[in-house]
């Protein structure tokens, strides 16, 4: 008898669907699901061949637009996500141009929140302005601020929550009104609290976008994005361009992040756990003048946190070091990272390795000195993605750096 595997309908847990949900199997059986390596599929005749290049008949043809492993990467985050469905991209930046290019065109206004990723704002600011189409920033936490930001011809509001790196947290439900009542969408960046511990379209959202090469991967592989929503935009507007862009996820990586989606669950809930313990030692050091993290009772907006992100903080936080002049804060940062032993000096995140970095000279280097105050980063700041090392060894390796910065 064949068995049926779980889909995203099913009323099953997110460890299991995390697990189980990908395409059937092949006549081989295997466990583990099975990696295509090939850039085309063979017909089994010419009018087969016709009716499938047609959009007629469902099937296989060429792996730039369908692919049986990125399929069951499709499968299984749109599962988790909650989405009726899902495109695979070749990066996270690759699945946001898509959004806009599949939504957007010339005259359009595009509401954005100014603590984004900052090749995100350079993607609105400058490049896609070439094209027609303009872009506002503002303030993430304020959703009044948002709403008398919107223009007649505002098509998208779109957001990290929380935000890159200083954890900003916005009401999404309350912004997907306000996106709604406008006739606009709300696209909403997932990467900080994947599915596990935030769900998006349950608040109103239409769109969530991802760059799997942070959680969802986990240890720092491969590069992969997608993009989750319902199935008439995915057929209608992401895959028609998919097919003529080429923003392709290759099978290898979609194959490494599907692996990778089988421990999501257990991962985030450690690593928010780790961070969570991280962030409130930090407070009590000296050299520490403020921590970012939504899981402090300390952070502006806790209470929202814990209601919208199933009470975890998550693995992600951001420090200010103690700087009597700011102009000192850059060289503070640069020799307390770079005093640590083994923390990885790396603007990825997500990894089960603890990363450290400085934005304002990484993620955010490319804005200018007016967007970086704008997002409030600091040249003071240092931005931590906790992993699962033990967490007195990741607190020893903090306070090698803390040390070094004594006196200046």
């Amino acid at each position: 008898m064949k068995k049926k595997l779980p889909t995203d309908s099913d009323d099953l847990g997110l460890q299991t669907k995390a697990v189980r949900v990908a395409e059937e199997c092949s006549q081989y059986r295997e466990n583990s699901e099975a990696l295509f390596l090939t850039s085309s599929f063979m017909q089994p005749d010419s009018a087969t061949a016709a009716s499938r290049f047609a959009g007629d008949e469902s099937g296989y043809i060429y792996s730039r637009f369908s692919n049986p492993t990125v399929s069951s990467m499709e499968k299984r985050l749109s599962a988790l996500e909650g989405s009726e469905d899902c495109i695979a991209t070749s990066s996270g930046m690759s699945a946001i141009l898509l959004t806009f290019m599949g939504l957007l065109k010339a005259g359009d206004h595009v509401l954005c929140s100014q603590s984004v990723f900052g090749a995100t704002i350079r993607l609105l600011d400058q490049e896609l302005r070439k094209f027609g189409i303009d872009a506002t920033f503002v303030p993430l936490t304020d959703p009044e601020v948002w709403k008398k930001a919107i223009q007649p011809n505002t098509r998208l509001l779109f957001l990290e929550s929380p935000s890159n790196p200083l954890t900003e947290i916005v009401d999404i439900k309350r912004l997907a009104k306000l996106a709604h009542d406008a006739g606009a969408l709300l696209v909403v960046d997932n990467c900080f609290c994947t599915p596990i511990l935030q769900r998006p379209l349950s608040l109103g959202a239409d769109i969530v976008v991802h760059s799997a090469t942070k959680h969802l991967d986990g240890q720092g592989r491969v590069i992969a994005g997608a993009i989750c929503t319902d199935a008439n935009k995915i057929e209608n507007l992401f895959l028609p361009l998919m097919r003529c862009t080429g923003m392709t996820l290759s099978p290898f990586n979609a194959w490494v992040v599907l692996k990778g989606l089988e421990t999501l669950p257990i991962r985030m809930r450690e690593q928010s756990k780790q961070a969570h313990a991280i962030a409130t030692w930090l407070t009590q050091q000296p050299e520490v003048a403020k921590v970012h993290y939504p899981g402090l009772p300390s952070h502006p907006q806790y209470v929202l946190a814990m209601q919208q992100q199933n009470g975890l903080g998550g693995a992600v936080l951001s420090f200010e070091l103690v700087c009597a002049n700011p102009a000192d804060g850059r060289k503070k940062a640069f020799q307390c990272i770079d005093n640590t032993h083994w923390l990885s000096i790396t603007a990825n995140l997500g990894d089960v390795k603890t990363t450290i970095t400085h934005p304002a000279s990484t993620s955010h280097g490319r804005l200018t000195e007016e967007q970086r105050q704008l997002a409030g980063i600091s040249q003071g700041l240092i931005r931590l993605s906790v992993g699962l090392e033990d967490v007195v060894d990741i607190q020893n390796e903090l306070s090698l750096g803390f040390k070094s910065i004594k006196g200046l």
